[in-house]
């Protein structure tokens, strides 16, 4: 079993971590290259729109 020769010393500050670049942090983005996938994503948001005011009617 190992002896210390003196007390414990203190664990060292976490270090800071580089700060992360505004271009790469930006939002995603929708990318509707085909007019099938456009028609199928405004699909989608007439539908959520169409139960929204059938569950609320």
């Amino acid at each position: 079993m190992p002896v210390r020769e003196g007390p414990a010393q203190p664990a060292p500050p976490p270090k800071e971590p580089e700060p992360y670049p505004a271009e790469k942090a930006r939002g995603g983005e929708i990318i509707l290259g085909a007019r099938s996938r456009r028609i199928i994503f405004i699909a989608g948001l007439v539908g959520i729109v169409v139960l929204a005011l059938l569950f609320l009617a």
